[in-house]
C-alpha cells in the first residue's frame, strides 16, 4: 500500500496497517515528517511528490493494490488520487478532503473520499 502524506493521520495509519501484516510504503515531499512514524515501522519511507509520476514509479505504484492521499491539501489529495486511479489503475483510492462541499462533489464523480471536517461537526452534532 501507498501512502502519501506523512503527517499524523498518515504516520499512524502506516502504522496500523503495518501491524495488520501489510507492506507500506510512505511518500511525503518533508523529510522531517518521516520522525513521526514509530522507530520500530519497518515500511519505506520516501522523499517525494505523489502527483508526480516519477516519484510514484520510484515508490512502486505500478504494483500497489491500495493508495490513501492524506497530505493537508485538497487540490494536492484529488489530483493524486486521480493520477492512481486514472494513470496507474490502483484498484483501492481514498482520498481525504477537508472542504465537505467538495468532498461531496468528488464522491460524485467517483472518488472515494473521507472528509474530517464532516466526521467531526457530525460526532459533536450527535453529542449536543
Amino acid at each position: 500500500m501507498l501512502i502519501m502524506g506523512c503527517g499524523r493521520v498518515g504516520a499512524h495509519l502506516a502504522s496500523l496497517l503495518e501491524a495488520d501484516g501489510h507492506e507500506i510504503t510512505v511518500l511525503d515531499i518533508d523529510a522531517s515528517s518521516f520522525a513521526r512514524l514509530p522507530h520500530t515501522f519497518r515500511g519505506n519511507a520516501l522523499l517525494g511528490d505523489g502527483t508526480d509520476e516519477d516519484s510514484l514509479k520510484r515508490a512502486g505504484i505500478e504494483e500497489m493494490k491500495a493508495f490513501v492521499a492524506l497530505t493537508a491539501a485538497d487540490n494536492t489529495n484529488i489530483m493524486a488520487a486521480q493520477i492512481a486511479r486514472k494513470v496507474f489503475n490502483v484498484s483501492k483510492v481514498v482520498c481525504r478532503i477537508y472542504d465537505p462541499t467538495r468532498e461531496g462533489l468528488y464522491r460524485e464523480l467517483g472518488l472515494e473520499t473521507i472528509c474530517p471536517t464532516a466526521l467531526v461537526a457530525e460526532a459533536v452534532r450527535t453529542r449536543l
